[in-house]
């Protein structure tokens, strides 16, 4: 993508590292941050909404012991890092096409000592560049790049939720004024369950999970390109 925006493949701002502290209830972080990528100053509120609400696998739990999870638009790692140390045994996909972004990512989990993030590099004609095909995702945790405008956006969330499992749970939170409802309803449309499970300083958390008629792609298909 060209321009200098946080979802630019290599952005043009000088590095001006910082560093940042994400702060749950069950969990602080210290993360290193850089200019050019998404919120380097602090921790976004609506990716701190999602962490503090969407904090666990859902019905998906007891049919995975060793699940596949994805941070779509990882950034410099807070969902991710998070994800990492609340299911230990899991393996979380963490993808980006902000090349600084998945740098700052891969270097936080080392300092973390958490292996089992797996960064990537994505791209427009392969937004899961890295991530093997048969990979399926127990669950998807993701504050969309809402700036790349809403058609290219709903076309990337949907690529993600097409390789969730069957009892597979997406968490999504965007600001109702950046496409929360266009998103919900275009969502919908396509045959997904959605639900807003709450709606807090005009930021939705909705909810994404297979219709029983919707069918589960064979394993070794390919995502459909955005």
């Amino acid at each position: 993508m060209s321009g200098d925006h946080y979802f630019s493949s290599q952005p043009a701002a000088p590095s001006r590292p910082r560093q940042v502290e994400l702060a749950l209830p069950d969990l602080t972080m210290t993360l290193t941050t850089d200019a050019g990528v998404f919120s380097p100053e602090r921790i976004d509120p609506a990716t701190k909404l999602l962490l503090q609400e969407a904090t666990d696998l859902g019905p998906t739990a007891a049919e995975h012991t060793d699940p596949h999870l994805l941070d779509l638009g990882c950034g410099y790692g807070p969902i991710a890092l998070t994800l990492a140390r609340r299911f230990p045994t899991a393996t979380v996909w963490a993808i980006d096409t902000n090349e600084r972004a998945v740098a700052l990512c891969r270097a936080n989990a080392r300092a973390h000592g958490l292996d089992h993030v797996r960064p990537c590099v994505s791209t427009d004609d392969e937004p899961f560049a890295g991530v093997p095909d048969d990979i399926r995702f127990a669950g998807i945790w993701s504050n969309p790049p809402v700036r790349i405008g809403k058609a290219a956006m709903t076309a990337l969330v949907s690529t993600a939720l097409d390789r969730l499992t069957a009892t597979g749970l997406a968490h999504l939170v965007v600001h109702r004024h950046l496409g929360a409802d266009s998103l919900h309803r275009s969502l919908e449309g396509a045959g997904w369950q959605v639900t807003r499970r709450l709606s807090r300083r005009g930021i939705r958390l909705l909810e994404v999970s297979r219709r029983d008629d919707r069918d589960l792609p064979a394993p070794d298909a390919h995502p459909e390109q955005p």
